[in-house]
């Protein structure tokens, strides 16, 4: 994640609710401050003052924030961990106050209408791309979107309900789902369920160099398929990425 703090600001927020949006996946709703605004795909940076930092880790993380810029509230989303740090925020009572700083980062929709924009997701990096899809539909941009999100199982797909629903209402959004460990699933599922490829992206895309690309995900997944664009031929430009560290 790209920081850019000479034009962050700081502001102290409540918390406001905390829902499961996938098994062991949290989803944490701030207020959105007066004066905060951002762009979908944006990240912040979340500090729990509360927290006192321990063995050289401090009590701050960055975040992509899951909701777009047109919800009431600011929403992040993690998968659950043992650190200090993610037990602290599962612990937060609601209506703790915590400091965020923001908006950082550029994993944010091109201008350009004519160039598709294909998504590629891996678990919990998809939550810069709930951002950026819900508000592009919600403004009624004419891109064309796909949305290549890979788990392992569908209990592990964090908004995954939401962006089916969203397809049967806009035609110029593509959901592809892929799960790739469904041996250890309890649901059934009858959509892909291997690793996302260049055949699966051929399927769907004309020419593969056509499209603007944004990978966010678990670091070596993103670090896979930025290369097998460039192996693909695809311009380095037209590739975005942001890593999910796994950080703690």
């Amino acid at each position: 994640m790209r920081y850019n703090r000479a034009m962050a600001q700081s502001y102290t927020v409540k918390l406001l609710g905390q829902e499961l949006v996938a098994e062991n996946t949290p989803a944490f709703s701030f207020e959105k401050p007066e004066g905060f605004s951002f762009i979908a795909g944006q990240f912040l940076r979340l500090t729990l003052p509360a927290l006192i930092p321990e063995n050289g880790r401090p009590n701050v993380r960055p975040f992509s924030i899951a909701s777009a810029p047109f919800e009431p509230h600011l929403t992040v989303a993690i998968r659950t961990g043992t650190s200090d740090f993610k037990r602290a925020l599962l612990a937060l009572p609601i209506g703790s106050s915590v400091q965020i700083a923001g908006p950082y980062g550029r994993f944010t929709l091109h201008e350009d209408a004519s160039i598709p924009a294909v998504f590629l997701a891996g678990g919990i990096g998809v939550t810069p791309m709930r951002s950026i899809i819900l508000q592009a539909l919600h403004d009624r941009k004419p891109h064309r979107l796909l949305l290549f999100y890979s788990n392992r199982r569908p209990e592990d797909a964090a908004f995954l309900q939401e962006f089916q629903d969203a397809q049967k209402t806009h035609p110029n959004f593509t959901l592809i789902p892929t799960m790739t460990g469904m041996e250890a699933s309890q649901r059934a599922w009858d959509g892909q369920t291997t690793a996302i490829d260049i055949g699966m992206l051929k399927e769907r895309l004309p020419g593969l160099g056509s499209a603007i690309y944004f990978i966010a995900g678990p670091g070596p997944m993103v670090l896979a398929m930025r290369e097998m664009l460039k192996t693909a031929g695809v311009p380095e430009q037209r590739i975005n990425i942001e890593l999910f560290s796994g950080y703690a």
